[in-house]
């Protein structure tokens, strides 16, 4: 959030240890404030759901009027009053009119009977009536004709998580993985030590490893899609039970249509709108995939500060942005804040799906009632997810360094380098060296001579640490590029 955005007078120029910052004029906050405000803009707007949900109430509401005009159930001059008060609550322009909270009755019926009253009111102004006469236009006889609360918000719901999805957290999922195989490009000549167990493994390349953390998050993001695909079957047309009773047939089918062409996502009526009204399936689905993709950058941040760590007695191999003084006590002190903040938002993402899945498994009969619930966690999720990407890309990714001295330093003294040694002498020759070396502090090359197992040629030959990141690879200088054309062989050491 630029100072600007956060207040429209003017700034007075403050200064902490990496200099100057504006700060707003009449704030009484200072300098390691204001970055916190530009470097952690996640999840500000905390009641996520209100705008979302608003939104797609909006664009049913304007769906429904169209639909009921086509099916000559509305008069052309009410449903045309009716679409444009709803086009100005789709837009965000009546949101104050909207005050109502996510713990509500189940069915989200006040929040149904909100936007009814809304595009009523709106849609009087419009025509030259009373507000409140309920005349031209009546909020439940027009607004919400061939409709109940029980269809009308599990759909509105649908279409504000569609929408987040397309919008909002896919842009920065991929600007996210993108920026990480770009930054894999460019470290993808660096050899370093591997790591399993939390202990020295064979070596590998920053770009793999690197390149593998894009990996995962891709294969998370394409689970999202698909659990995406299920929110786009929506339950208009159901109306109280399922039945449809007071909608007629073709009504459901006509909103689904209107609401594609609105938003450009492929909406359709559910094929069993008992199922949609009774169960939120496609809201659980959404929520574990947002779960699995939390957990991948849950990953991605941990690696990257424990890589950081130090910088001079911790692993220190990643050098990271200095975004802000890191210590109210320690001078110079820079902490790997955007992954803290990242791994702050997965522990929040985690406790969403727990309350989405619960509410689940809350249906009753032919109705679940927890749908307010689930819906403020799930588009919470969202949000969530994407402003951390968008924030971890901008002020961690982008700026990440190697310190390839480190790299090096780490490198040399890598035991497991042996791994090299036990084609040509056996696992347990070179198992003895490797010890030796440990009980030493001897480098692994003296020990391996000295043992007299190996000569120095053939170690020098055998024990090639890029050529261990590579091990059958045709192309071997492809293998530290994300497009390597001979991937299998990353995953096939002999």
């Amino acid at each position: 959030m630029s100072t600007q955005e956060q207040h429209g007078g003017g700034t007075r120029t403050e200064r902490d240890t990496m200099g100057t910052v504006e700060v707003p004029a009449d704030r009484y906050w200072g300098a390691q404030t204001q970055r916190s405000l530009e470097h952690f803009d996640i999840g500000r707007d905390t009641f996520v759901w209100g705008r979302a949900v608003v939104r797609g109430l909006g664009l049913l509401k304007k769906s429904a009027a169209l639909a009921n005009a086509e099916l000559g159930l509305l008069p052309q001059e009410v449903a045309a009053a009716v679409v444009q008060a709803a086009d100005e609550v789709a837009r965000g322009e009546l949101d104050d009119h909207f005050p109502l909270v996510v713990f509500q009755t189940g069915s989200g019926t006040q929040s149904n009977m909100n936007a009814n009253e809304v595009v009523a009111n709106r849609a009087i102004e419009i025509l030259g009536g009373e507000l409140g006469s309920k005349e031209p236009v009546h909020p439940n006889d027009h607004v919400n004709r061939s409709q109940s609360s029980n269809d009308t918000f599990p759909t509105a719901v649908h279409v504000s998580v569609a929408l987040e999805l397309a919008e909002r957290l896919h842009p920065a999922v991929d600007a996210l993985c993108a920026a990480l195989d770009a930054k894999a490009e460019e470290l993808g000549d660096v050899v370093k030590v591997g790591r399993t167990h939390l202990q020295d493994a064979t070596p590998v390349t920053l770009g793999q490893e690197i390149g593998a953390w894009a990996g995962q998050l891709r294969e998370a993001q394409e689970d999202v899609r698909h659990a995406g695909d299920r929110v786009l079957a929506l339950a208009i047309g159901g109306t109280a039970v399922g039945t449809g009773l007071n909608s007629p047939a073709q009504f459901g089918p006509k909103v689904a249509e209107h609401l594609a062409a609105e938003t450009g996502l492929a909406f359709r009526q559910a094929d069993n709108l008992f199922v949609q009204l009774a169960a939120h399936d496609g809201l659980v689905a959404v929520s574990s995939a947002l779960r699995t993709l939390a957990g991948g950058l849950m990953k991605l941040a941990n690696d990257v500060r424990w890589l950081a760590s130090g910088p001079r007695t911790g692993i220190g191999e990643l050098r990271i942005p200095e975004n802000e003084p890191g210590s109210s006590i320690m001078p110079g002190k820079v902490n790997p804040t955007q992954s803290e903040a990242m791994t702050m938002v997965v522990t929040r993402v985690f406790g969403n799906d727990a309350t989405v899945g619960f509410a689940g498994t809350q249906g009753n009969f032919q109705l679940n009632v927890f749908t307010p619930v689930m819906a403020h966690a799930v588009l919470e999720s969202v949000r969530l997810v994407a402003d951390a990407c968008r924030s971890f890309t901008a002020h961690c990714v982008l700026g990440l360094e190697a310190d390839r001295a480190r790299i090096a330093e780490h490198l040399e003294a890598d035991l497991m380098l042996v791994t090299a040694l036990a084609p040509h002498i056996g696992y347990d020759a070179a198992a003895a060296i490797a010890k030796q070396a440990h009980r030493d502090g001897s480098t692994l090359r003296e020990a391996a001579l000295a043992s007299g197992a190996v000569g120095e040629a053939d170690y020098d030959r055998w024990v090639d640490p890029e050529a261990m990141t590579r091990p059958d690879c045709p192309h071997p200088e492809a293998m530290t590029r994300p497009d390597c054309p001979h991937p299998e062989a990353m995953t096939r050491p002999d």
